[in-house]
């Protein structure tokens, strides 16, 4: 493919993923194309890391999450970007970050080994709240008497904090304590969408999706 190929196929893919609502991946970015004209994955590489070099001077970014890229404000022009939403979400609880980290930490992870990490109990809300947004899900029930759900995180998880894998995680040698685990992933919150409200007595639900189980 010559340079100037090169050059008009980023513009296709930045204009592309201007207009999505969500992380496009290799296949769904080649999807756009007719079948004989859809370039190879090596070339839509090619032009996805020209699209990010554009970015190097912009307010925003093209970011590699789990579930594909997507442009995004860069973190230090956050602080302005957020004014565009009328209420000024709260962070979340520790209590709430706390859970999230072991579950991402320890997965696959039972409602009871969570409990007993933390040495209190799993707020309902806040196990509703994960199970809600789709940051953690039922992967399986351990082989012992009862037969507990086991949790893990989802894809969704990593979009959201703005990882392309549990790999990117912060190493737990760098970390003192679960609320610096909490701090950490909220370093990695994704700047185009604003954290919602969320405490220990009434987590925030989420918009449109059904109620997950407890976690019991």
């Amino acid at each position: 493919m010559t340079d100037d190929s090169l050059q008009q196929l980023r513009k296709i893919l930045e204009a592309v993923l201007l207009a999505a609502d969500k992380p496009l991946n290799l296949d769904q970015l080649g999807d756009v194309f007719e079948e004989h004209q859809r370039p190879a994955r090596s070339v839509l590489r090619q032009a996805l890391d020209l699209l990010q070099e554009s970015c190097v001077d912009r307010g925003f970014e093209l970011m590699e999450v789990a579930s594909g890229y997507r442009f995004q404000v860069r973190p230090e022009y956050a602080p302005w970007a957020s004014r565009l939403w009328e209420e000024r979400p709260q962070r979340y609880s520790r209590a709430l970050l706390e859970t999230l980290a072991i579950i991402a930490y320890r997965q696959p992870i039972t409602r009871g080994e969570i409990e007993d990490i933390r040495g209190v109990a799993v707020s309902t809300n806040i196990a509703k709240t994960l199970l809600e947004r789709e940051w953690i899900r039922v992967v399986g029930h351990k082989d012992v008497p009862g037969r507990p759900a086991m949790y893990a995180t989802t894809r969704q998880f990593l979009d959201y904090f703005n990882l392309s894998s549990l790999e990117q995680l912060p190493p737990l040698a760098d970390i003192r304590d679960l609320e610096d685990i909490g701090r950490e992933l909220e370093a990695k919150w994704a700047s185009g969408e604003p954290p919602e409200t969320v405490s220990d007595e009434g987590a925030a639900s989420a918009e449109d999706h059904e109620p997950g189980p407890s976690l019991h």
